[in-house]
C-alpha cells in the first residue's frame, strides 16, 4: 500500500511587499526547500500534527519567481514561532495592557482624592495615608516593570530616567512614609500622592492610545505639557516630606548605627537623608532635561516652517 502524504500546518501572512510562511513542525531535519517557476517545494522531517514524520507541501504563487530572490527562502523560519508582525501586536497587547493597569490604579487615587478634597477639605489631607497607600504601593511595585521593560528592550524608552523616578518615589514611598507613622498623618502625603497620580494618568492613557495607534492631539499636548509643572512640584512636595522625616528618624534613632571599634562613631541615617535631599534636585534635572527633549522632539520642527 502507497504511503500517504502528510502535510504540515501552514501559515501566509503578507505585508506590502513582505512574505511570511510559518510551517508548524518542531524538531525539523533534513528541510529540503526549493521553487521551481511558481512553485514551492517543501520537504522535511519533524514533529507535526501526525507525530514524528516526513511532510511536504507544493505551494503555487500566482506569479512566477525571480531567481535572484531565491535566496529569501532561507529566512523561514521552522519552529513554532509567529511572524514579526504577530510578535509586534502581542507586545503592544501587552504594553497596553500594563498602561491601562496603571491609568486605572492612578486614576482611583486622583479621583479619591479630589472627592475626599471635595467633601472634606483641608480634613481630608491628614489620613491621605491610610485611605490610598494600598493602592499607591501596589502601582509603584508595578512600575518596576516599566523599568525593566526598558532594560531588556521591550520599549525604546531610556533606562536612566525610569530608574530614577522608580527608586526615588519608592524611596518616598516605602522608606519616608511606609516606615514612619508619625510621617502617615502629615499633610505633604497628600500633595505628593496627588502630584504623583495627576502626571501619570495623562502618561499612560498616552502610552495606552500610542500602543493601538491613535494620536489624541489634546492628550498629546497634556502628556507633553503637563509635566512642566507638575514634576517640579512633585519634587517640591517630596523634598518636604524628607525634611518633616528627619527630626523623627532623629528621634527615634531607626536606621541609625554604630561604627564598629575602634571609631564607634554613631551615624544617624538622617545624615544619608540630607545627601538624599542633593540628590532629589539632581534626579529633577536629569529628568527635567530628558522630558524637555522629548517635548522639542515632539514639537520643536514646526517653528522651521515659519521663514
Amino acid at each position: 500500500m502507497e504511503n500517504q502524504v502528510l502535510t504540515p500546518h501552514v501559515y501566509w501572512a503578507q505585508r506590502h511587499r513582505e512574505l511570511y510562511l510559518r510551517v508548524e513542525l518542531s524538531d525539523v531535519q533534513n528541510p529540503a526547500i526549493s521553487i521551481t517557476e511558481n512553485v514551492l517545494h517543501f520537504k522535511a522531517q519533524g514533529h507535526g500534527a501526525k507525530g514524528d514524520n516526513v511532510y511536504e507541501f507544493h505551494l503555487e504563487f500566482l506569479d512566477l519567481v525571480k531567481p535572484e530572490e531565491e535566496e529569501r527562502l532561507n529566512k523561514l523560519r521552522l519552529e513554532s514561532e509567529g511572524s514579526p508582525e504577530t510578535l509586534t501586536n502581542l507586545r503592544k497587547g501587552y504594553l497596553f495592557m500594563y498602561n491601562l493597569v496603571q491609568f486605572l490604579g492612578f486614576s482611583w487615587i486622583f479621583v479619591n482624592l479630589t472627592v475626599r478634597f471635595c467633601i472634606l477639605g483641608k480634613e481630608s489631607f491628614y489620613d491621605t495615608f491610610h485611605t490610598v497607600a494600598d493602592m499607591m504601593y501596589f502601582c509603584q511595585m508595578l512600575a518596576v516593570v516599566e523599568t525593566i521593560n526598558a532594560a531588556i528592550g521591550v520599549t525604546t524608552s531610556p533606562v536612566l530616567p525610569s530608574l530614577i523616578q522608580l527608586l526615588g518615589r519608592n524611596f518616598i514611598l516605602f522608606i519616608i512614609f511606609g516606615t514612619m507613622e508619625e510621617m502617615q498623618n502629615k499633610a505633604v502625603v497628600f500633595f505628593v500622592f496627588y502630584l504623583w497620580s495627576a502626571v501619570e494618568i495623562f502618561r499612560y492613557s498616552f502610552y495606552m492610545l500610542t500602543c493601538i495607534d491613535m494620536d489624541w492631539k489634546v492628550l498629546t499636548w497634556l502628556r507633553y505639557t503637563l509635566w512642566i509643572p507638575l514634576y517640579p512640584l512633585g519634587c517640591l512636595a517630596e523634598a518636604v516630606s524628607v525634611i518633616q522625616s528627619i527630626p523623627i528618624f532623629n528621634e527615634t534613632g531607626r536606621f541609625s548605627f554604630t561604627l564598629p571599634y575602634p571609631v564607634k562613631i554613631k551615624v544617624r541615617f538622617s545624615f544619608f537623608l540630607q545627601i538624599y535631599l542633593i540628590m532629589i534636585f539632581l534626579g529633577l534635572y536629569i529628568n527635567f532635561r530628558h522630558l524637555y527633549k522629548q517635548r522639542r522632539r515632539r514639537y520643536g520642527q514646526k517653528k522651521k516652517k515659519i521663514h
